[in-house]
This record gives structure tokens, C-alpha cells and sequence, in this order.
């Protein structure tokens, strides 16, 4: 049976989403414990946490991959994916994000808005999700969620609209007052949290209370044409029309209702699942799916609905020890089928579908068929990667890509005996299709097989899979910077590339212009060839010889960035000229235009901020000038200073021990990138010269 329009506005396909410790795991676990899927609660400090069940993860206390669940709560049917919070997995927050209707983020009442926070939210940004706050920790020592909704106004350029309200703060923390219900809810600490009364509003909180509802009532009459007209002709607004109308501010991304709680101590934690259900999409309220015609590019609008043609985004893939390889799917229109074919519209290749399962974490449940709404794992599917759409044979639909980010850091592995070189190559192809941020590539100099990623622990990890997983002994080099090449100026070029030989002979003439273009945008490549001085099949040689010069590097051996080539004229030979003569002199015309137009070396920034105690400021700022950075902002937060930097990735190797060893372990750190930018000379020289020493 497929599903019909009332279940699909009872189901919610959300992420939650946050900074590393923010207590998102913690909060997933205790969403389990009260939907039934765990009959106990899970720790993340125990090494227990039903969502992270990689050994790594379990270890280490974080979240590594994002593990998806489905599970019920007040006859709504609820598709979970728990998102990792470090920096490193962005990959992970990114193709979840593209699938989910609805997100809950999580903030820490300590920590407020962090790095990895404002990167998440701008993810989702992108993306145009809706999305909730959850002021998690309001028990800890510190607690400030007023200084908290003020970072999510001022740092996000958010509109949050508060609609709990704390009955007391740190260790005092017991229950919120519902500001819409105008109740207050106290929770039982002897039953996990199970158990919690309504009751009148305490004494001493009434005034704060309807301070606090004349807020939010005020906001949300700014986004609300509806309780805007109540509240100006001062009409009592019963709580149904506040949900309705908050609803609507969310959906339209013009409000973020704000809730509170602490997780660890089971409390808040039904109020934030009723507030997904109040206030976060269901798929009916995406009516359209928008793609293209994968040949014509034609537009074409699907509704969301079992009805309609079949139309699937792969935004996951994991290999599982017991069936093989798990594609994670979300069906946006239509049925899919165990067994049926379908067409792989990205690769242009069809598959069958094996299995179809339903996923609670890492345990499974067969099914026969999903429909428009739904997000499963299928077995079976052999050509297809993340980012992949799937659709019915006879009606293809291309819908819109996953954006990878591109790695900054990579390490040189070498395997131990000949046994483990077989096992590597099968292991890394496995990792990379699960994982496309992690990048493998063979260094033609050298020989070497290089792996890449986003970060030094996103490295540390996978190389632990490769010995854990796939039983692969290796030795690993140290990080390599993934440095860039680009140029300074504009310069026209002039080449032919002429071999005489025996027989026939090779002729390619191309005239460029080379030009520098805005940081991020890449490769642009502009033909004006006019009146067919070079015959139009021999064009894209020309172009393609013009990106293997620049993967090759021209300083360096560095990938050349943001550079804009215009063809603007060249010759042919009748006789002589081919494909592979043009390649060739676009390469040769790419790199000696290149070296005229002046090489930039470019090295990838971090954005780093560090929370330390005001005694080792002068310490900790010190060590950041002397790795060459830049500090922005010093911002004072409860008792502690929070330093913002810029600081270039080559120096931050290891920074983790020496920050911890300079601040006795009480500070702490998060990293991010921010942008390329040029390298000094004098670190320049020594660049260079050490990859053409290793050359």
C-alpha cells in the first residue's frame, strides 16, 4: 500500500544538527528512550549511545557518520538522522541537510552559538530548511539561554521566538513554563524523566511569564499578519492560532521557535518532540519537487505524492558487515519497489532493487515498498554514489546535486606487506564511496598512494577503520597541506604545437587569454572562436588540455584555482591537426601563459576559536602569532574569553597537545575553513622547494 496524504502529513524527516558538545547525541538518545525504540537510556560519556554504534565513535564521544532512525511519537511517524557536530564530517550535516524537511538545532546554554553552529546553520541555509532551537544544558554551571537567543539573533541573523521559559538556572533547573499554554511543566527525576505534571504557573515567575508572552506574542506579530491584527485590536490569541501562526513563520523560515531543557537530566525533551510536530514540515508542505530533463534540461515540476512518477535522491552510502552495501535513499515522489528496475538518471545506468529496509540505527526491518516522504535504506543498487537520483525508467529526473567540499589536508600511506596492498586498494574504494569528502589519489612522481580529507581527525579515523574494519596494516606519512595554485595578472598567449615526423604530422595553433577570476569560482573556460579558424570538434581538446595543465600545477605541482581562459583565436592544418594535437597545445599554451601571468602559492585558512580561563590569554594569543595568525575578536563569556582567529592550516598540526599543555587542559578549540589565501615568500620558498626536492 502507498502512502496516502493524511500519513504523509503525519510523517517528519528531520536532523539535528549542532556544535561538537552541544549535547546532541545525548538528546537523539533520550528522543529514543520516550518514542520506545530504547528501552534504556544510552550514554554518550558510557560509550552506550544506541545512534553512535561505530567502535570510534563509542571511544571517542562523537558523532562520526550520520545514522538514521524511524520511530514514532503521538500517531506521527518520525525519520531521524543525527548529524555529526565536528568540523571534520561536514560531508555527513551537508547530504543529510539536502534531504531533511526539518531541523532541530541544538545549542548549549553554556557554550552558545560556536564555529561549528554558524557552519551547520548556513549549511541549512543553503538548503532553505526550516528549523527549531533547543537550548540543551540549562542545568550547567553557567547557564545563560537569554545570552544564547541573543548570539542566535545577532551571530545567525536569525529571528528566534522564545516559547519556554526556565523555572530556575544550573542545579536548580526542574521545569520550564510553557509560554503558549500558559502552564508550567515540572519533570520527576526518579522515573528518567518519564513522568512530569502540569501545573499552575509558580507565584514568583508570574510576572516574568507574561513579560516573556508579550515577547513572543509581539515577535510573532511581526511575522504574522494574522496575530498581528488580534494584537493590535488587543483580541484575546488562544494557543492554537500561536502554534498555527508560529507554524507558518517556521515553515517560511521567517522565525525560529526556541525551546529549553537539558537532555542529560530528562527534562524538555517531549516538549521538543511536540515541537517538531507542531512546527517543522511535513513533506506536503514541499509541494513541488523541482529537477530537469537529464538530455533536454527542460524543467519539470513532480508533486509530492505516491502518485506521481518515481523520483529518489542516494544521499548516503555504507558498507554493513552483513548485507553489503546500504543506500541511503529519499523517496520525493512516488513507489519504489523490492525488485523493481529503475534508472540511475545521474550515471545514466540502471539498477534493481534488492532489499528495501527500514532503519532503527544499525538494526534493520525488511519492507516491501516506500513511497513519496520516506527515507530508506536499499541493497542491491551497484553503480550508485551520494548525490545520485533515482527515478523511474521511462520518466528520468535530474534533481539537484550534494555540494562536496573540497579536502585541505592529506597523508601519504604506504602498505606494510603485499597482502595488505591488495586489501588497501578494495578497503579505500569502499571508504571513498561511502565518504566524498575523502579523496584518493596516486602521486605519479612517487608512486605513493595519498589519501585526503577535511581535518586531521577525519584522517585518524579512517585510517583506524582501514585497521579495524578491513584488517589493512599501513604506515601513514605526515599531513600534507593541500596547497593551491593561482595567477596575478591577465596575459594573452600564443602557441603551436607542430611535430614532423615520418607519416603524418601533428598541428595545433591556439591563441588564449588568461585572466584571473573571483576566489571560489573555479575553472571558466569561454569560447569566441568566430568564422572557423579552428573547427569546432577540435574545442573541447583544447579545453581538456587546459585542466590537466592546471591539475598538474605549474609552480608547485599544486592544482591551479580560479582562473578564467578565453579562446580567442588559432589556426588548423588539414591534414595535420587532430584532437589530440589540440589538447596538447592548450596545455602547452595554458602553462607558459601561466608562468608570464605570475604563479600565486595559495594555503587554505582556518577560522579557529578558542575558549580559554583569562589566566593563560597571554600564553595561548602568543603561541597564535607565532603559528602566523591573525587574531580577530576577543569576546568575554561567563568565565571565560573566547579568542577568534585566522590562523593557516599548515600550522595547526597538533595544536591539541599544545594548547592543552600551555592551559593545564582547560582550554579548548574548534577549526574550520575559512579561505585560501596567499603564502608568505618566505614561507613560499620553502614550500616549493621541498616538493621539488621530493620530486
Amino acid at each position: 500500500m502507498s502512502k496516502s496524504q493524511t500519513e504523509m502529513g503525519k510523517t517528519r524527516n528531520i536532523g539535528i544538527m549542532a556544535h561538537i558538545d552541544a549535547g546532541k547525541t545525548t538528546t537523539t538518545e533520550r528522543i529514543l528512550f520516550y518514542a520506545g525504540i530504547s528501552n534504556r537510556i544510552g550514554e554518550v560519556h558510557d560509550g552506550a549511545a544506541v545512534m553512535d554504534w561505530m567502535e570510534q565513535e563509542q571511544e571517542r564521544g562523537i558523532t562520526i557518520t550520520s545514522a538514521a532512525t524511524t520511530f514514532f511519537w503521538d500517531k506521527h511517524s518520525i525519520n531521524l538522522i543525527d548529524t555529526p557536530g565536528h568540523v571534520d564530517f561536514t560531508i555527513e550535516v551537508e547530504r543529510s541537510l539536502r534531504v531533511l524537511d526539518g531541523a532541530v538545532a541544538v545549542f548549549c546554554a553554556v557554550g552558545g552559538v560556536e564555529p561549528q553552529s554558524e557552519t551547520v546553520w548556513h549549511q541549512a541555509d543553503r538548503y532553505n530548511v526550516p528549523r527549531i532551537a533547543f537550548i540543551n544544558k540549562c542545568d550547567r554551571v553557567g547557564a545563560e539561554p537569554d545570552r544564547v537567543v541573543k548570539e542566535i539573533h545577532e551571530r545567525l541573523g536569525a529571528n528566534p521566538i522564545v516559547i519556554h521559559l526556565p523555572h530556575a538556572l544550573e542545579g536548580d533547573f526542574n521545569g520550564i513554563v510553557d509560554l503558549i499554554h500558559e502552564r508550567s511543566r515540572v519533570w520527576d527525576e526518579t522515573s528518567s524523566g518519564l513522568d512530569f505534571k502540569d501545573e499552575e504557573i509558580p507565584e514568583h515567575l508570574k510576572d516574568q511569564a507574561n513579560e516573556a508572552r508579550n515577547v513572543m506574542i509581539e515577535a510573532l506579530s511581526d511575522v504574522d499578519d494574522e496575530i498581528c491584527g488580534k494584537y493590535l485590536e488587543q483580541e484575546p490569541i488562544s494557543p492554537e492560532e500561536i502554534k498555527n501562526a508560529l507554524r507558518r513563520a517556521t515553515l517560511g523560515q521567517k522565525a525560529i521557535p526556541v525551546l529549553m531543557g537539558t537532555a542529560f537530566r530528562n527534562k524538555g525533551v517531549q516538549n521538543l518532540l511536540d515541537g517538531v510536530l507542531d512546527y517543522l514540515p511535513s513533506p506536503l508542505d514541499i509541494p513541488f519537487i523541482q529537477g530537469v530533463h537529464p538530455d533536454s534540461g527542460e524543467t519539470i515540476d513532480l508533486k509530492t505524492s505516491a502518485q506521481e512518477p518515481l523520483s529518489a535522491v542516494a544521499f548516503k552510502i555504507m558498507t554493513d558487515p552483513y548485507v553489503g552495501q546500504l543506500t541511503y535513499v529519499r523517496i520525493y515522489s512516488g513507489i519504489m519497489k523490492t525488485k523493481d528496475s529503475i534508472l540511475n538518471v545521474t550515471k545514466g545506468k540502471q539498477e534493481r532493487v534488492g532489499r528495501l529496509l527500514r532503519m532503527h540505527a544499525n538494526k534493520r526491518e525488511d519492507i516491501d515498498q516506500v513511497s513519496a516522504g520516506d527515507i530508506v535504506a536499499a541493497v542491491g543498487l551497484k553503480t550508485t554514489t551520494t548525490g545520485d537520483t533515482l527515478s523511474a525508467l521511462n520518466t528520468p529526473i535530474l534533481l539537484e546535486k550534494i555540494t562536496i567540499p573540497e579536502p585541505v589536508i592529506g597523508v601519504a600511506i604506504e602498505p606494510l606487506t603485499k597482502e595488505d596492498q591488495d586489501k588497501l586498494s578494495k578497503a579505500l574504494m569502499k571508504l571513498a564511496s561511502e565518504d566524498p569528502s575523502f579523496r584518493v589519489t596516486s602521486d605519479e612522481e612517487t608512486g605513493q598512494t595519498v589519501i585526503s580529507g577535511m581535518g586531521e581527525l577525519h584522517l585518524e579515523i579512517l585510517v583506524d577503520r582501514l585497521r579495524r574494519e578491513f584488517n589493512v596494516n599501513a604506515d601513514i606519512g605526515t599531513p600534507q597541506v593541500a596547497y593551491r595554485e593561482s595567477i596575478s595578472k591577465a596575459v594573452d598567449c600564443d602557441k603551436k604545437y607542430i611535430r614532423q615526423t615520418g607519416g603524418r604530422g601533428q598541428y595545433g595553433h591556439v591563441k588564449i587569454h588568461i585572466e584571473p577570476s573571483e576566489q571560489g569560482e573555479g575553472f571558466v573556460f569561454i569560447n569566441k572562436i568566430v568564422g572557423g579558424t579552428i573547427p569546432k570538434e577540435y574545442i573541447p581538446a583544447v579545453n581538456k588540455g587546459i585542466e590537466e595543465a592546471m591539475s598538474r600545477g605549474v609552480l608547485a605541482g599544486y592544482p591551479v584555482v580560479d582562473v578564467k581562459v578565453t579562446l580567442i583565436d588559432g589556426s588548423f592544418h588539414a591534414v595535420d591537426s587532430s584532437e589530440m594535437a589540440f589538447k596538447i597545445a592548450g596545455s602547452l599554451a595554458f602553462q607558459e601563459g601561466a608562468k608570464k601571468a605570475g604563479i600565486r602559492l595559495l594555503e587554505p585558512m582556518m577560522d579557529v576559536e578558542i575558549t580559554s580561563p583569562e589566566d593563560f590569554m597571554g600564553s595561548v594569543i602568543g603561541d597564535l602569532n607565532a603559528r602566523r595568525g591573525r587574531v580577530t575578536s576577543i569576546t568575554p563569556r561567563s568565565t571565560v574569553q573566547v579568542i577568534s582567529a585566522v590562523v593557516p592550516l599548515a600550522s595547526m598540526f597538533g595544536y591539541s597537545t599544545d594548547l592543552r599543555s600551555r592551559t593545564q587542559g582547560r582550554a579548548n578549540y574548534a577549526m574550520q575553513f575559512s579561505c585560501y589565501e596567499d603564502v608568505p615568500a618566505s614561507v613560499r620558498e620553502d614550500v616549493v622547494s621541498k616538493t621539488q626536492g621530493s620530486s
